[in-house]
């Protein structure tokens, strides 16, 4: 464990070490940022919506008590959703969709000699093909989060008022009430340092893989399992550190 641990501090450290101009790794980061962000917005929209609806009939299901306004059903959704459900299950679909990604990506272009091809040239193959996919998971996360928590909260409006759980009225007072605009800020947190944690450890396991097909499909697997924990692990820690 503290052996993987060291050979991952110093592969972040090798991607700052030769960096390649700053044009470069612009551009290079601008193109990761359209493949993950582009290629993820449709499992993004149809999860974080469905979860909504799905969690305006669960707490529908359970609110019986005729003391409690239904617009608390509102207020629920918007809570889980802001709170926890759209930055933490997003990460984890992304983590399974944009961490394989990136693991076979670059695990084939090591067994394939293409990282090797680079160094040949002169050229800090960590820092050209690894820093700007962190970059891109950086820039692109707390977006597709800000898109899940609109499109849960939208969901959670559907199912309220089809299902006549609510109207539409009730729904809108109870994402209104008592909004704490720091659960955004904090949200949006939550989602950058789990896009570190799903980019680097991903890019780390496939950065090192050495065999054939079949050691980059297990580092495909070994990184979905790896940033699912850490961002289990990093979602707990900042629950206790920012709230």
């Amino acid at each position: 464990m503290l052996e993987h641990f060291g050979k991952y501090l110093i592969f972040m450290g090798s991607l700052i070490t030769r960096s390649e101009s700053p044009k470069i790794i612009f551009n290079r980061t601008i193109d990761e940022a359209i493949l993950i962000g582009i290629n993820s917005i449709f499992i993004v929209a149809i999860v974080s919506t469905f979860i909504g609806a799905v969690t305006c009939v669960q707490v529908s299901y359970n609110l019986t008590n005729a003391l409690i306004p239904r617009s608390t059903i509102g207020f629920m959704v918007r809570e889980m959703t802001i709170l926890e459900l759209a930055p933490t299950i997003t990460s984890i679909v992304l983590a399974g969709k944009v961490g394989s990604n990136i693991a076979g990506g670059l695990g084939t272009m090591q067994i394939t000699e293409q990282v090797d091809a680079l160094e040949v040239m002169g050229i800090n193959s960590a820092n050209y093909l690894v820093l700007p996919k962190i970059l891109a998971a950086l820039l692109v996360f707390p977006m597709l989060v800000i898109l899940a928590m609109f499109l849960s909260i939208a969901g959670g409006y559907v199912a309220g008022t089809l299902t006549n759980a609510l109207t539409a009225q009730e729904y809108i007072t109870g994402i209104r009430d008592a909004f704490i605009p720091y659960n955004i800020v904090f949200a949006l947190i939550k989602s950058v340092v789990f896009a570190f944690l799903i980019s680097s450890l991903s890019s780390f396991r496939g950065y090192y893989t050495a065999g054939g097909a079949l050691e980059v499909g297990a580092a495909s697997t070994t990184a979905v399992t790896n940033s699912v924990i850490a961002v289990l692990i990093a979602d707990y820690v900042c629950a206790e550190l920012l709230l």
